[in-house]
């Protein structure tokens, strides 16, 4: 229990104190114009008040990673909960502040084109295939997930290839139509319904007398069932993406840029959705190390369910809030893929039309980007859900690094402190080259080798800056 109160409180504060060390560092200016000032076009640029736009980042992010990946990082015991609160709050929302404060400063563009400007047209042309793709597989995996919840729900009268389509048609719509007409007025609901869900379910765990298990050197070790397959690193780091830091949260920023009236509410609406987010992802963590009775009694269900975490999300919600609390929590693990899955498919057309230059108020215009998208997610929605997560989770995280490494350059060509991001980037880059070389679904080697290689990548990534930022260097001094 208090290792769980000191959690919150550190999140709380990270918010309070560090995210306007990190406003100051951006330099953000309150009396320059934003965007959606000289650019508004009754779809995606529209302005909208802060609280709205809060309420819309943090239904974009919070998808099912800090759901069904705190339940499943619950299984390497405590060190779960550190990783959760200092990723979100060194990493993560810093990561999500600054894709927000660099779109808005580049006329709303998408993160794709952003990376282009800062680290090369290379980079810019591999980034913008790797994150459509990204979005498509976020979108089917954002199908799946609410389909499976819903049929649960509706067993007797409707089945899950019923709501699979029902959430595929809500995206479609969600994609195509102006961003006030179903994003700016369902998300206040859908929120509502995060929210009950992550306090409800925390309320009624401590009621019902549940023992959280505590972080300290006893209990700061490796609970998974399989260690060697499964050591924590860097396997947590990836498991637990969406709750400490996501690349897909830097597509959803410039959604969100587009519509934001001043640069003051950067802090309020990116740093702050995060941090709302990692509370969530903290909340499952613990509720999943408890519930059962111990972390090693979760593992023993999740190996049973073969790692379906859903089954234990239905499970809990019925248990802690009986059949009517259940439902409504359901609804909001339901809410949280969807409100995901539908500005994926709308970051995915926005990334695609920013690099063929395409306007996107006719709505032919639209239809001609989302159609190949909506074909090829409804395609991976036919593949088994398991291996679609598993990529998803490596590539999401791939993007983060790259979106760090992006923002550090951007700091040091501004001669801003860079170390902010360039420390997360260097961790980010050991975690996602290791992990694609030592997982299964990557290269599988030896865990020494890949060890070994990936240190290597991740030296190479630190000598690369730093001799670009001797060059910049120079370039100040004028040496």
């Amino acid at each position: 229990m208090i290792t769980f109160i000191v959690a919150i409180v550190a999140l709380i504060l990270g918010y309070l104190f560090y995210s306007r060390i990190i406003e100051r560092i951006a330099g953000v200016d309150t009396s320059r114009p934003t965007p959606v000032h000289s650019l508004n076009d009754g779809v995606d640029y529209m302005p909208l008040p802060w609280w709205r736009l809060f309420l819309i980042q943090f239904l974009n992010i919070a998808g099912l990673g800090p759901i069904f990946g705190a339940v499943a990082g619950a299984m390497w015991g405590p060190a779960a909960l550190l990783w959760i609160v200092l990723g979100s709050i060194f990493a993560g929302a810093v990561h999500d502040f600054f894709s927000g404060f660099l779109s808005i400063r580049h006329n709303g563009l998408s993160i794709t084109e952003i990376v282009g400007i800062y680290l090369g047209k290379g980079m810019k042309y591999f980034i913008r295939g790797f994150t459509v793709i990204l979005m498509v597989l976020v979108g089917a995996v954002f199908i799946m997930g609410p389909a499976k919840i819903l049929a649960v729900l509706t067993p007797e009268s409707l089945t899950m290839n019923f709501w699979v389509w029902v959430v595929f048609g809500y995206y479609v719509l969600a994609t195509m139509l102006p961003i006030d007409k179903i994003i700016g007025r369902i998300y206040p609901f859908f929120g509502f319904c995060i929210l009950f869900m992550a306090a409800g379910l925390i309320t009624a765990l401590l009621v019902k007398g549940y023992q959280i298990p505590e972080l300290n050197g006893a209990t700061l070790h490796n609970f998974h069932s399989e260690p060697g397959k499964f050591p924590f690193f860097p396997m947590l780091f990836i498991t637990i993406a969406c709750g400490a830091i996501s690349g897909f949260h830097s597509t959803q920023s410039p959604l969100v840029a587009r519509c934001i009236t001043s640069e003051k509410y950067g802090r309020r609406v990116f740093y702050g959705a995060m941090i709302s987010e990692g509370i969530v992802a903290l909340i499952w963590a613990v509720i999943g190390m408890s519930f059962y009775g111990g972390i090693r009694e979760l593992n023993d269900i999740m190996n049973a369910q073969q790692g379906n975490a859903a089954y234990v999300v239905q499970e809990i919600a019925y248990k802690l809030l009986g059949k009517f609390g259940a439902v409504l929590a359901l609804l909001g693990v339901v809410a949280a893929p969807i409100t995901s899955g539908d500005t994926a498919f709308r970051g995915a057309r926005l990334i695609v039309a920013d690099f063929l230059h395409l306007k996107q108020g006719p709505i032919k215009n639209r239809f001609m980007i989302s159609i190949p998208l909506f074909v090829v997610g409804y395609l991976l929605t036919l593949i088994d859900f398991s291996i679609i997560w598993r990529y998803f989770a490596w590539a999401n995280q791939t993007l983060g690094m790259v979106v760090l490494w992006t923002i550090t350059v951007y700091l040091a060509q501004h001669n801003r402190f860079f170390w902010i991001t360039f420390i997360p980037a260097l961790f980010m880059t050991a975690v996602t080259t290791t992990y694609i070389l030592f997982a299964p679904e990557g290269f599988a080697l030896a865990p020494r080798l890949a060890y070994s290689l990936g240190a290597i990548l991740t030296v190479a990534s630190a000598a690369w800056f730093f001799v670009y930022q001797q060059q910049l260097r120079k370039q100040f001094t004028g040496g």
